[in-house]
């Protein structure tokens, strides 16, 4: 199993999302995360769940981490709810974290579920949403200034700057870092 996590966050304050929506909106970004994650097992908080439209995630295999196991999932043949994080440290297909803040912190904090790949998406525009309820994923970015090297690749697109991190010390899957590095090779062209 190879663990992937994947975020776009804002350039200087690392913010993720505004409320239980983005704070900005760019295409590309959308297009890039859909791609990437065509196919793999999403994982995301209940929050994170409930505030993607359906149609983005209809006939896409989700595991949603709700630590009360109470979270009503709208497509029961592709959708399961997990109450522990622990339960996926042996999972055997690859697993891509897709937020919020609080299940990348959970997974950058936990030394069996710490993704091996990071996929760093940072946004160089403007936040377009109310800035009271911004949300940010600071902890997250120290662990991976930490414990992860980034490969010299950056791939930019839209005013968003795109680098893949790996942690350090551990053999990660070279087919999944290739995979991931073939679309944004050829991402946008």
């Amino acid at each position: 199993m190879t663990i992937v996590a994947i975020w776009c966050r804002h350039i200087g304050d690392n913010v993720i999302g505004a409320g239980s929506g983005l704070p900005w909106r760019i295409p590309s970004d959308t297009r890039r995360f859909r791609n990437l994650t065509e196919g793999q097992i999403k994982v995301m908080g209940r929050r994170t769940y409930e505030g993607m439209p359906q149609k983005v995630l209809m006939g896409r295999r989700v595991i949603v981490l709700d630590v009360d196991g109470a979270c009503e999932v709208f497509d029961k043949e592709n959708h399961i709810v997990v109450d522990d994080v622990n339960k996926l440290k042996d999972y055997a297909e690859d697993l891509y974290i897709s937020g919020g803040a609080s299940v990348y912190a959970l997974f950058l904090s936990t030394p069996k579920i710490m993704p091996d790949i990071v996929v760093d998406c940072v946004y160089n525009g403007e936040i377009t949403a109310d800035t009271e309820n911004l949300i940010n994923i600071d902890a997250s970015v120290a662990v991976l200034e930490k414990k992860y090297f980034a490969l010299p690749q950056k791939f930019e697109l839209d005013n968003v700057v795109t680098t893949v991190w790996l942690k350090k010390g551990d053999f990660v899957e070279q087919s999944v870092v290739k995979k991931i590095l073939n679309y944004l090779e050829t991402e946008g062209k």
